[in-house]
């Protein structure tokens, strides 16, 4: 049921994707209004219906307001999070109530494009894009808007356009990419992923065994590189050469990468 943009890391860009995994992700989707299923989305069985002709559109636009910016997400009970040592939905399959506790997440945009009633089956369905936080469920997004209306709600559609800077317009699907592997350069990709910064010639070499430099910001400038969200550092040949954290007046490396390697080594896919 869920397609869309999956990244891929391939040799040495597989130490990137730690830093992709945080990033926000978009997602265009259908919300269906009036049933609720195990799953909370379309290949789950349905649990409970309830007729929407009494749901206004306003209300719906009132319940998607509500559930955007900075809120508080139960997951899905099917889940890959896991309880003591085992995933959820593993313990929903063997018959286990799974109950988990709620966790902060961000919804950045939460857009309703086109709202359609079907009065035979008394449903209403939602086409919406979603930009959130990384560890946000569309699909518990869906069952707390039908909840929130009194009429509950599933996921019957789910496709993730982008990936942090990774789009589905750069993205190749698996047929593609058996008949030729199309990959994106490891300095590309992380040009497009973190903050840059230019090396001069001495610069590169320093870093390049692993020593110090001067800082890239100010000391206590908001632009000032972090370990966990570090500058990437290229020689004047445009390579990647390191990850740079700021620190104070100087600038460490959190990783090295071979000066002056060109080779393809990081790509992104359209899962299904």
């Amino acid at each position: 049921m869920a397609t869309g943009v999956l990244v891929v890391g391939i040799n040495k860009a597989t130490r990137l994707l730690t830093y992709i995994v945080g990033t926000s992700k978009t997602y265009t989707a259908t919300i269906r209004l009036g049933q609720s299923t195990v799953t909370d989305d379309a290949e789950g069985d349905v649990i409970a219906t309830a007729g929407t002709s009494g749901v206004s559109e306003q209300a719906m636009y009132g319940g998607v307001a509500a559930l955007t910016g900075d809120i508080q997400q139960v997951p899905s009970s099917v889940s890959a999070i896991k309880v003591n040592g085992e995933r959820a939905y593993a313990r929903v399959r063997s018959g286990e109530d799974v109950k988990l506790a709620a966790r902060p997440v961000t919804i950045h945009r939460f857009e309703v494009h086109a709202i359609r009633r079907d009065p035979e089956a008394d449903v209403v369905d939602l086409d919406v894009t979603v930009e959130c936080s990384s560890g946000t469920y569309i699909r518990a997004l869906a069952r707390d808007l039908g909840n929130a209306l009194g009429v509950g709600g599933h996921l019957t559609a789910l496709r993730r356009t982008h990936v942090g800077p990774y789009s589905l317009d750069q993205a190749r699907t698996l047929d593609q990419l058996a008949e030729e592997l199309n990959v994106l350069e490891m300095s590309q990709a992380a040009r497009a992923l973190m903050p840059n910064r230019e090396l001069s010639a001495e610069e590169t070499t320093e870093i390049s065994f692993g020593r110090r430099i001067a800082a890239g910001a100010a000391p206590g400038s908001p632009d000032a590189a972090t370990a966990d969200h570090p500058a990437a550092a290229f020689a004047p040949d445009g390579s990647l050469v390191a990850l740079l954290a700021d620190a104070g007046s100087f600038a460490k490396p959190v990783l090295v990468f071979a000066p002056g390697n060109g080779a393809p080594s990081a790509g992104h896919t359209a899962e299904g």
